[in-house]
């Protein structure tokens, strides 16, 4: 890759995650730019467009929640930086791959690229996804007991993750299969669920 597109998106882009909650931290967008080059190599992506796309693909969140894949890719449109590392047809891959992004979509990524960030966006590890969870809750709703931060969770789970939960896997040679098999287990096991919860909850509560 151009090691101007690197300093750049490491110096002006991936500083913004700083602004958001733990669960779309810089963390996260670094584990979904990894996700996103190693996927990349294996399905023939482009690894530039890849790595631009994972580090853009959640700054909408600067807006809030609700919009914040639209949001995101006008980020990505409105930055001419990029513009010496893209042409037109690539940026409006690169825009409609990150508007494809959110687990809750119910159309499939338009193309590849939007394959691979969405597929890198889930990061399914069942600890690090229930952490995640817990994050989540903590941040938004800090004055909620940890009572109702755990029905949070139980819920988050099995509406997203569970089977018949909307989250969709679309690349078949990621860890997400596997990962979310076992995550699917612990969801229907609510004695280990809430133990994981409690010592997650007393790790990130204090």
């Amino acid at each position: 890759m151009n090691p101007k597109l690197i300093n750049y998106i490491e110096e002006e882009v991936i500083p913004r995650y700083k602004a958001f909650d733990k669960a779309h931290n810089i963390d996260h967008v670094m584990q979904v730019i990894q996700e996103s080059l190693l996927l990349a190599k294996e399905y023939g992506g482009e690894e530039a467009m890849c790595y631009a796309i994972a580090a853009y693909h959640d700054l909408g969140l600067i807006n809030g929640r609700e919009r914040h894949h639209i949001d995101s890719g006008i980020i990505l449109m409105n930055d001419h930086t990029l513009e010496s590392w893209f042409d037109p047809n690539q940026l409006l891959t690169m825009k409609e791959a990150i508007e494809d992004h959110r687990a809750s979509n119910e159309n499939p990524p338009r193309s590849l690229y939007g394959e691979i960030v969405a597929e890198a966006d889930r990061c399914i590890e069942p600890i690090y996804t229930i952490r995640r969870a817990v994050q989540y809750g903590l941040n938004h709703h800090p004055e909620k007991d940890k009572d109702w931060q755990y029905q949070r969770v139980v819920q988050h789970m099995e509406e997203k993750y569970a089977e018949g939960g909307y989250l969709k896997l679309f690349l078949d040679k990621s860890s997400n299969a596997k990962n979310l098999a076992e995550l699917r287990r612990i969801i229907k096991d609510k004695n280990q669920l809430k133990s994981i919860f409690d010592q997650l909850y007393k790790e990130e509560a204090f």
